[in-house]
């Protein structure tokens, strides 16, 4: 079948997934982002460009429509790398089917989940456990609610949030002391942001006790397969805490019960009437023997890649479904697979659950590396990565998450 894939996005998604499609059809995904990221900068596996209106929905559907005319008579499959996008293709899905394919839910859907207000309090009753928590307004209340510290702090309305550009601003906030919360509420109320925030208590643990499932379900609404991770650990710094680092698929040190929660999970998603890929992520709450929802994202995360070497290619998923109208049995994926992102001595020297990092530094010889494809050949690509790794040692070590 002749067939275009066009990815939107610059970011480390865009670039596994992009490699995703080289890896299984030799074939390069074409790229459009509105940023010069350096995830997909010099690579040899996808074509790239650059549009600065792509971030606002009338340039979005503009810059659609000129690629779809470049690749007419051609279906083209579209996937989106971050919730904005997903909102997009949403709520244009009858102009875009013309010639594009893909599986998202529907606009309803994704708002209760993106929007994290209407997460939690949508779902509130559903088969899932959530952490305790408040709902603050910015622009309308004044007074700080009662509340135990350290608290996490993050904004309900994520696209609103995700538009803003402002020093001192993080994807997520750890707060030690109501000060803190007052002076932090204060800096995102002035610089734009008009929803509501999430104030969360923190559970107790380090980045062990999270936790990352990639669910796939089927255009006629059926989970194909899901994954269960552990995090080693997260990503330190301001912008991209949340963000895992380094997790292994088929393990876990707690006494959680990953198959019992995966069964939850997969009965949520299909009871929503959700398709499409998403990510789970999850806290392990110890005090309550359980595992607590903290979001979850309406497509692929940014570490999604792992299930690619347990058979699940990404691309070749959406495509063996929105072209080739396969339908595959339910899989809960348990291979043991490591994913990691930064080097050997990051590992070493920052996880802090001894049983992880043993199991981390066994298994390093097979690591997965989502970034680094032995297929993309251009050298200043390879000089690039390198870079990073060794940048990794300083974000550590200045790192904003303790």
């Amino acid at each position: 079948m002749d067939f275009e894939i066009l990815i939107l996005g610059t970011d480390a998604n865009a670039y596994y997934m992009a490699r995703c499609c080289y890896e299984a059809y030799h074939k390069k995904a074409y790229v459009i982002g509105k940023e010069r990221l350096a995830f997909t900068k010099f690579s040899s596996i996808l074509e790239v460009s650059y549009e600065e209106d792509i971030w606002q929905e009338e340039g979005f559907l503009r810059i659609l429509e000129s690629f779809a005319k470049e690749h007419k008579n051609k279906k083209i499959l579209l996937i989106s790398t971050n919730e904005t996008y997903v909102e997009f293709i949403a709520k244009n899905k009858e102009k875009l089917k013309k010639q594009y394919v893909f599986n998202y839910p529907s606009l309803e859907v994704i708002k209760s989940l993106t929007n994290k207000e209407n997460f939690y309090k949508t779902y509130e009753n559903s088969n899932l456990s959530f952490p305790k928590t408040i709902y603050y307004d910015v622009v309308k209340e004044k007074k700080i609610p009662a509340i135990s510290y350290p608290c996490i702090l993050k904004p309900a309305n994520v696209v609103e949030y995700n538009h803003l550009r402002f020093e001192g601003k993080n994807k997520i906030y750890k707060i030690e002391t109501e000060e803190e919360l007052k002076r932090t509420l204060s800096l995102i109320k002035e610089n734009g942001y008009k929803d509501k925030m999430i104030l969360q208590e923190f559970i107790p643990g380090d980045d062990s006790y999270l936790f990352d499932a990639v669910v796939y379900v089927n255009t006629k609404g059926k989970v194909e397969f899901m994954s269960f991770a552990q995090i080693g650990l997260q990503e330190h710094t301001k912008s991209m805490v949340g963000n895992a680092a380094v997790l292994l698929n088929g393990f876990n040190t707690t006494k959680g019960d990953t198959v019992k929660m995966s069964e939850d999970i997969r009965a949520f998603m299909e009871s929503i009437h959700y398709t499409g890929f998403a990510e789970v992520d999850m806290k392990y709450d110890a005090r309550e023997n359980c595992f607590k929802v903290l979001e979850i994202n309406a497509r692929q995360g940014r570490c999604s890649y792992y299930v690619t070497p347990m058979g699940k290619n990404l691309v070749q998923v959406l495509v063996e479904d929105v072209l080739e109208h396969k339908e595959n049995p339910y899989t809960l994926l348990t291979d043991k697979v490591l994913l990691s992102f930064v080097p050997k001595g990051i590992v070493k020297k920052y996880i802090t659950n001894e049983e992880f990092k043993k199991e981390a530094l066994k298994s390093w010889k097979s690591v997965v590396k989502p970034m680094d494809s032995k297929l993309d050949k251009n050298f200043k690509r390879f000089l690039l990565l390198r870079k990073r790794w060794f940048h990794y040692y300083k974000e550590y070590k200045n790192g904003y998450w303790k």
